[in-house]
């Protein structure tokens, strides 16, 4: 549940945002990526979104339905437009994102009635972000699902720190949602946001102390670490990878971390095979389309590098 989006990458690499003279079209916004990764891993996908009642917004259909993701859930917004992001691609590590969701992204716009809770109670795994905490009415809509879901299952709280989106304190709202999710899964800036703390081990506990059952930190270069509330951890290297386009990594990450929970995996098998699908999308420009499959991630996985 959360973030859609056209996502108009440059399909040159290490030229400034002004100089692009050919951009390629794509699916985007987190959620949506995750949902997409995980029906490339052979789950059963669907994604609870808005667009604008426009081109872009058909295109986002068609898209998530080419991807095997189910869009009944994917509503039309009229007089909003679908959001677009650009982005510039200085590898291995930059990537500057330019968002335009004025004045108001559909995907915000969210209604806790319009909500079809039987679905949200059933699913074997809900995911919502950080972001659809950003403003109202997709704040109460996200809050609302997470009180239906009653910590049922895998409920999937995607921490999302994107500052551009907010004009309040987060801290409040993140805290309710952790309340009421089961999974925490964010990167270092992202865990500060959440709970004030840095450190990575120290994160993942402080997550940990409002109930969640598992708690993953991301940490870059140093790798993602994994704690749970039996006191199982589990911290894997990166794999080595040439950096393509570092946007897409977590949300193949997300997916992949989906699959591997689903399958009742170890902590450290489902960390590892994360890294490699993650991994796979950093060596790609899409993030969507990048997306790998299994084999793809076994193939990783087997070899130790992508």
């Amino acid at each position: 549940m959360g973030r859609i989006g056209v996502d108009l990458y440059p399909l040159q690499s290490g030229v400034p945002l002004a100089d692009v003279e050919t951009f390629g079209k794509f699916l985007g916004g987190s959620p949506s990526n995750v949902a997409v990764a995980a029906a490339r891993l052979g789950r059963r996908t669907a994604v609870i979104t808005r667009t604008g009642a426009d081109a872009f917004g058909t295109y986002l259909r068609q898209a998530l339905r080419e991807f095997g993701v189910d869009d009944r859930w994917v509503t039309p917004v009229a007089g909003l437009p679908t959001p677009v992001t650009f982005c510039e691609i200085f590898p291995p590590d930059d990537f500057p994102l330019y968002f335009y969701r004025q004045p108001k992204a559909p995907d915000l716009v969210i209604h806790p009635d319009e909500l079809d809770l039987e679905a949200v109670r059933a699913a074997r795994v809900f995911w919502m972000t950080g972001t659809g905490l950003s403003e109202q009415p997709s704040r109460d809509a996200t809050l609302t699902a997470l009180t239906e879901r009653a910590r049922a299952g895998l409920t999937v709280f995607d921490l999302d720190w994107r500052p551009m989106f907010w004009t309040e304190e987060p801290r409040p709202y993140y805290e309710q949602a952790l309340r009421r999710a089961t999974v925490a899964v964010g990167n270092l800036d992202e865990c500060e946001i959440a709970t004030g703390v840095r450190e990575p081990l120290a994160a993942a506990r402080e997550l940990l102390s409002y109930g969640v059952e598992l708690a993953v930190v991301k940490q870059g270069p140093k790798g993602v670490l994994a704690v749970n509330s039996k006191g199982e951890r589990a911290e894997v290297p990166p794999v080595p990878v040439e950096v393509v386009n570092g946007l897409g990594a977590g949300d193949g990450f997300g997916g992949a971390l989906c699959h591997g929970l689903l399958a009742g995996w170890d902590l450290e098998r489902i960390m590892r095979y994360a890294n490699a699908a993650g991994a796979i999308v950093a060596s790609r420009l899409a993030c969507s389309a990048a997306m790998p499959y299994a084999h793809e991630v076994e193939a990783v996985l087997e070899g130790g590098r992508v």
